[in-house]
């Protein structure tokens, strides 16, 4: 079909392939689901350090296997030893410098910039920080099934390689 103005396609025909009826509002209709700035609910899975608010998820959205939000770090801080259990995670930064720790003993980390992107594999024992101590970091991420979040016990400061040193 032509899709210059005026020529509007016939969508009349148009056949969904699958099932999504499990999506369907109370009328029948399955539609977007919207969740307005500012109405995320705060009620998920938390680390201190690290404050996460979601955007998608179960809780909120006929979402079954999807987590999609917003996770910040305030300045100079840094979120405890966490995993995401059996959730595969991924990551962009929007704002500020971030670093993740993992390996044994947390000797290992990588840092992302604004614009980079991570994969966090499940059950992976990890930390994540702001970099700067001046401004607050920003991620947007996602995970399935779900924001699982299973803290683990401190590991002080000063075994964080370079992570007191930061400038």
């Amino acid at each position: 079909m032509d899709p210059t103005p005026g020529n509007s396609p016939d969508y009349s025909s148009y056949l969904l392939e699958g099932d999504n009826s499990g999506y369907a509002t109370e009328s029948g209709l399955v539609v977007p689901v919207v969740t307005r700035a500012g109405d995320e609910p705060a009620d998920t899975g938390q680390s201190a350090g690290a404050t996460r608010i979601s955007g998608i998820s179960i809780q909120h959205t006929p979402a079954t296997r999807l987590w999609f939000g917003k996770v910040g770090n305030e300045p100079g801080y840094r979120s405890v030893p966490h995993h995401h259990g059996e959730a595969e995670t991924g990551g962009c930064v929007l704002s500020g410098r971030g670093r993740i720790y993992f390996g044994a003993k947390f000797a290992d980390y990588v840092d992302l910039t604004e614009g980079d992107w991570v994969f966090v594999p499940p059950f992976m024992p990890h930390v994540e920080c702001n970099l700067d101590r001046n401004r607050p970091l920003t991620w947007m991420t996602t995970r399935t099934p779900e924001n699982i979040v299973v803290n683990l016990p401190e590991v002080p400061d000063a075994e964080l390689p370079d992570w007191l040193e930061r400038p």
